[in-house]
């Protein structure tokens, strides 16, 4: 037998906790199952006055109530009377009525599940009555309905509401469950709640004249008697087991049952109060619908309703568990002593060395019983070494009068152990000791962990020495804990005198607030992760010099605080060798870009068709792209006009361009056609490895006012003519160049000619003008033409105005030039009326000057210098 169950038990404390509040809990309970007897034998009184008004033909007698027009249906009454039974019954169970034989108890409940199997049976068939629209002939099985109140009821005499069957068909399966002890009580009461409620609403219709809650649409309404019985019957089914489920938290005799009884009295009686006073508001104007409110009422009392039960569940448990904390005090107080339940060895001894008390700790430690310990000195029990040790911290704390902790390592009969020992003496009233008090806790696991710390740190100390660069810790405010001896190297200040220190205060006056920020955002994320920075970093060295400097920078979080990181690297000479880098860069892209400017040349200028071209190369290396485009003048006033795309970006896009400008230009001399120039250009980037090419070639006859066209796989010519919307110049679009066979075969190109009224406006672009990553290219190119078609009509063949409207296109297209990644080419060209034309009635411009001679073709193949921004010439 153990000590604790030798240990005396404190007399009545199980049973205080057993029988507490039983007297007034019985009663309570008592007066649950009398109110549900009363409240089921009141609605079974209802349901028989009413069915013997049936029976007699006496119209006061069904409705029970005066002034209720509603009369309780004769289905109802039997209905209601067999639920009272049923529920009356049940309430007078074993347990609540030990006068009554054993024998009577089978019968009793065959009965009361008889009475409310029958109650169901109507509700059930009333509701299918209602929800398939067949009659099955059980309104006037017992006696014919001549009262009419509503189309529906006079079209189905004697049927009951719906609202009724509803109730009824939960009254029965909540008495069919009370009957059955095996079945658990809330299923019971639940459905009880519910048949209350029902009959609850009705009884606020009333009361608040509110005619909708009588009835639903054109069903026949429930009588007000019916409501109450409805009423009576939530109530029984819901008391007629009080000491369990919901019920029982009502019932029960500790403050959880007395604070729900309280609140649910409240939420029955105050929110209708509430609603009756608003009601009395509304009727005198001041408040909205008498709907409204009364189902305002019904919400506050079922919010009501639930914080009872919550709150019931909540206080419940807390007396539970309030009791059993009691109780367990109570028995820990005589059954267990407190030094045997301490990890820690503890003893007391008397003022000359012998023990008046040990607990168990001290017996498993020292392997000696209780009964061997006390009453015996330190000699009789420890090894005689270990034993002198003690006696003398004995009398060293004796004479000082005042506690003494030390940590030790002693030699015990389980080996040595680390242990951590208190003394201090224990004093009577005059403050003079009467014995000694001990507690020896076994520290050795923590005085190994702590070794093995100290190991850790010095082995982190010796990798951070290791680090070679300059590795700063700082906590979260950024002042340095710790540093390497590399600092000194770098910042020129020795790693002690850093400690304690900003670590702002190693860096330059003017950027310690930018640095500080940084550091702070850091800090500030909720999941910080190692970063490498070194944009606009600097260090600031003892002598005052700056540098700059690569900051690594991680974190460590940690319940007690945050540490930061930060290995600090010089990066001078990096800068050095980028700055040099970058100039090389910016040389070889300027010959990069001079070159292909050559390659492109500049288009002749001809006075008799206005022109206005951009060029933007590629901000991405090396700078040069594919792109060319050429306005070629041919015989009379014909104009050869080709625009084109070498696939990729680089020297070799451009020399591959610099070669089909030429090969394009030397071809459309020739007078080829636009399908002629493609197959020999096709038959040219065929002989070159691994191109392909979009282009379009166009010649413009201004004197048959006519454009013929071939596109090579390139985007659609956009077209503005002079009296109508920006479109889309409807040609056949072929393979791109390269993708045909050199040997002959593939597809063909086709040609196109279309007619091009005077004042026409062409518009020829390249992929970089209408493509983003992430854009639909196709709604690009109608951005383009609507932007397009924002050009003054009276204007369109100004060439300062053409000049404009390219700047326009280029802004609305490409709203940050500097970060496009393809090279970019816009050409417009206008077509002005022919020279001599007579103007058309209502047309004010003047006849076009006499045409110029062009200017010579070796012009049109001078290479020209950049304009400032970067670009090709603004203008033709």
């Amino acid at each position: 037998m153990t000590r604790e169950q030798q240990a005396p038990e404190l007399p009545g404390a199980r049973g205080a906790v057993q029988t507490d509040g039983l007297p007034f809990r019985a009663s309570v309970l008592t007066a649950a199952r009398t109110v549900a007897r009363a409240a089921a034998l009141t609605a079974a009184l209802l349901g028989a006055v009413s069915l013997t008004g049936w029976i007699a033909d006496v119209e006061a007698l069904k409705s029970v109530l005066p002034g209720d027009p509603v009369a309780m249906k004769a289905n109802t009454a039997v209905a209601v009377l067999a639920l009272g039974i049923s529920l009356g019954l049940v309430a007078t169970g074993p347990g609540r009525a030990r006068s009554v034989p054993a024998r009577s108890v089978p019968a009793r409940s065959a009965v009361a599940r008889a009475a409310a199997a029958l109650a169901a049976l109507i509700g059930v068939l009333t509701l299918l009555e209602y929800t398939t629209g067949a009659r099955l002939g059980i309104d006037e099985l017992l006696f014919t309905d001549d009262s009419t109140g509503t189309a529906t009821a006079a079209e189905t005499p004697g049927r009951m509401a719906p609202n009724t069957a509803a109730a009824l068909t939960l009254g029965a399966l909540a008495a069919l469950c009370a009957a059955t002890p095996r079945v658990p009580a809330w299923i019971s009461q639940i459905p009880g709640l519910a048949v209350a409620a029902l009959g609850m609403l009705r009884l606020y219709g009333a009361f608040y004249a509110v005619p909708e809650l009588e009835r639903f649409g054109a069903y026949t309404g429930m009588a007000l008697h019916t409501a109450l019985a409805l009423v009576l019957l939530g109530t029984a089914a819901f008391l007629v087991r009080p000491d369990q489920g919901p019920a029982g938290l009502l019932t029960n005799a500790g403050t959880t049952g007395t604070l729900g009884r309280w609140l649910f009295a409240t939420a029955a009686v105050v929110p209708p109060l509430l609603g009756w006073a608003v009601l009395a508001g509304e009727d005198a104007g001041v408040f909205g619908e008498r709907l409204g409110t009364a189902l305002l009422v019904c919400g506050h009392v079922a919010v009501f309703t639930a914080v009872v039960f919550t709150a019931l569940a909540v206080g419940r448990r807390i007396e539970v568990a309030h009791a059993r904390a009691e109780w367990q005090v109570r028995q820990n107080a005589l059954l267990q002593a407190f030094m045997d339940h301490t990890p820690a060895v503890v003893f007391i001894k008397d003022l000359d060395g012998r023990y008046l008390a040990v607990n168990t700790r001290f017996e498993e430690t020292t392997g000696l019983s209780r009964d061997r310990t006390l009453g015996r000195r330190d000699r009789d029990v420890l090894s005689p070494v270990l034993a002198r040790q003690v006696r003398a911290a004995d009398r060293a704390v004796l004479a000082a009068g005042t506690s003494v902790q030390r940590e030790e390592t002693l030699t015990l009969p389980g080996g040595p152990r680390d242990l951590l020992t208190s003394l201090f003496p224990l004093n009577d009233g005059d403050g003079a000791p009467y014995a000694l008090c001990g507690v020896v806790t076994d520290v050795t696991e923590r005085a190994a962990a702590q070794r093995e710390v100290q190991r850790s740190h010095r082995r982190f100390r010796a990798l951070l020495e290791s680090a070679p660069d300059a590795t700063l810790i700082t906590d979260g405010r950024g002042v340095i804990v710790m540093a390497n001896a590399q600092v000194e190297r770098l910042f020129g200040r020795a790693p002690g005198d850093l400690v304690g220190t900003g670590v702002v205060d190693l860096v330059p006056g003017p950027r310690r607030r930018r640095h500080g920020a940084l550091l702070d955002a850091y800090l500030g994320l909720r999941d910080p992760k190692p970063t490498v920075t070194d944009r606009d970093l600097y260090g600031l060295r003892g002598d005052g010099g700056e540098f700059p400097v690569e900051v690594s920078v991680s974190s460590l979080r940690t319940e007690e605080e945050d540490l930061v990181f930060l290995s600090v690297r010089d990066i001078t000479e990096r800068r050095r060798a980028e700055a040099e880098r970058a100039e090389r860069y910016e040389q070889h892209r300027h010959i990069a870009y001079t070159l292909q400017h050559s390659l492109m040349g500049e288009p002749p200028r001809l006075p008799y068709l206005p022109s206005a071209h951009r060029y933007l190369a590629s901000v991405q290396d090396p700078g040069v792209g594919g792109d060319w485009f050429d306005v070629i003048p041919l015989d009379g006033r014909r104009t050869g006009v080709v625009i084109g795309d070498v696939m990729g970006r680089g020297l070799e896009a451009a020399a591959v361009m610099g070669q089909l400008r030429a090969a394009s230009h030397a071809l459309a001399r020739t007078g080829t056609t636009p399908g002629g120039l493609m197959s020999g250009l096709d038959a040219f980037v065929a002989d070159l490895a691994d191109q392909l090419v979009t282009c379009v070639y166009l010649v413009i006859d201004q004197e048959a006012g006519e454009v013929s066209l071939c596109s090579a796989g390139h985007l659609p010519v956009i077209v503005l003519p002079p009296d109508g919307p920006a479109r889309r110049l409807p040609a056949p679009v072929g393979v791109p160049l390269g993708v045909n066979d050199a040997c002959g075969g593939g597809v063909p190109f086709e040609e196109a000619t279309r007619p091009l009224p005077p004042g026409s406006t062409l518009v020829l672009y390249t992929d970089g003008l209408v493509e983003r990553p992430g854009a639909d290219i196709e709604a690009r190119i109608d951005l383009l033409t609507r932007t397009l078609d924002g050009t003054p009509k009276d204007t369109r063949t100004d060439p300062e105005t053409l000049e404009r409207t390219a700047s326009r296109l280029i802004t609305t297209l490409l709203p940050d030039p500097a970060a496009h990644d393809d090279d970019v080419t816009l050409l417009m060209i206008t077509v002005p009326g022919r020279p001599g034309a007579t103007p058309a009635p209502g047309d004010r411009r003047r006849p076009p000057e006499p045409e110029p001679e062009p200017e010579p073709y070796a012009n049109a193949d001078s290479g020209s210098a950049p304009d400032s921004d970067g670009g090709a010439p603004a203008s033709s």
